[in-house]
């Protein structure tokens, strides 16, 4: 039995061997292609292999890197024009750089100390020194070594105040406009709007026109003054009027009314001021009025006068 079967197998095996020859023979006439090359089978991934960083390029001397501008000292102070005293305080430094294609000069360094020092590449500059309204400029040449240069200004300072007789003035009920005259014109140009009292104001030299104004209606008075070069000019302007409170009442004396309107007017009918509430304070240049009161549809009137440094309580009778 195990004879036949092995005389079977082997048969079997001989007769597909047989077939599989007749199949992959090449039929008559018909062009030959090669058998195709077996695929080797698929292998495991392996691990990577280590790179190798290429090895560096030959090293070359690198170009110098650009030496920075050399940055030359200036060292700028400023002294009045006439006595040739320095200037302490109140000075603002500009330092402005000529152009070579001759743009206007740029702003290339500020400085608000008296004596001044800037850090600054050799070139042509323009120093302007500003002392409040005044100035002056001074044109420096930079080279390699440290510069030290003065500017000259020709200016003063004013300090202004006010009183009635000898008593001085609040200085918040004051304001001041400053102006230079012109061709016979005393308000001419004006220079400050907003000056207050005891403020310094720095000048260049010259004769101005100061108003002043005492609270916020006539009471005004005007003085020229002299701006002397390295001084200071102190001046104070003596006004003549009054603070003076108005009322509506029943009876002298009474409880005023709340809410009145009051305008007082000058004997020729201008309007000096117009105030409401039940006693409104109002200051007033010496002189005579007319003050009239409106109430409730009703109008009432009386006139007064002003005197000097005498503040008191002008009553408008309801009747």
């Amino acid at each position: 039995m195990f004879e036949l079967d092995r005389f079977e197998a082997g048969r079997s095996a001989a007769c597909a061997l047989a077939l599989l020859t007749v199949l992959l023979s090449p039929l008559p006439g018909a062009a030959q292609t090669p058998a195709p090359i077996p695929t080797p089978p698929a292998r495991a991934p392996s691990a990577p292999a280590l790179e190798t960083a290429p090895p560096p390029a030959p090293a070359t001397p690198e170009a110098p890197a650009p030496a920075p501008d050399t940055l030359t000292r200036l060292f700028m102070s400023a002294q009045f024009a006439s006595d040739r005293k320095p200037i302490r305080s109140g000075l603002v430094w500009r330092v402005l750089a000529e152009t070579a294609d001759g743009s206007p000069p740029k702003i290339v360094a500020r400085s608000t100390n008296p004596d001044a020092s800037f850090s600054l590449p050799p070139g042509n500059y323009v120093v302007h020194a500003a002392y409040g309204f005044a100035s002056g400029t001074k044109r420096v040449t930079l080279g390699t070594q440290s510069l030290r240069d003065q500017v000259q200004i020709s200016a003063g300072a004013l300090t202004l105040g006010g009183s009635i007789g000898d008593a001085p003035i609040p200085a918040n009920q004051l304001s001041f406009q400053v102006f230079v005259p012109l061709q016979g014109n005393s308000e001419g140009r004006l220079v400050t709007r907003d000056a207050k009292a005891g403020e310094l104001v720095r000048l260049p030299e010259g004769t101005y026109h100061v108003v002043s104004t005492y609270g916020d209606s006539n009471a005004i008075q005007r003085a020229d003054v002299r701006i002397e070069t390295g001084k200071v000019t102190d001046a104070t302007l003596h006004h003549r009027a009054a603070k003076v409170t108005l009322k509506l009442v029943a009876a002298p004396g009474g409880e005023a009314f709340a809410g009145t309107a009051f305008s007082v007017l000058t004997p020729g009918g201008d309007v000096i001021r117009e105030a409401i509430g039940a006693f409104p304070q109002v200051i007033l240049a010496e002189g005579d009025y007319v003050l009239i009161a409106r109430q409730e549809g009703q109008v009432f009137s009386r006139d007064f006068k002003v005197e000097s440094g005498a503040d008191r309580d002008i009553e408008v009778l309801a009747r």
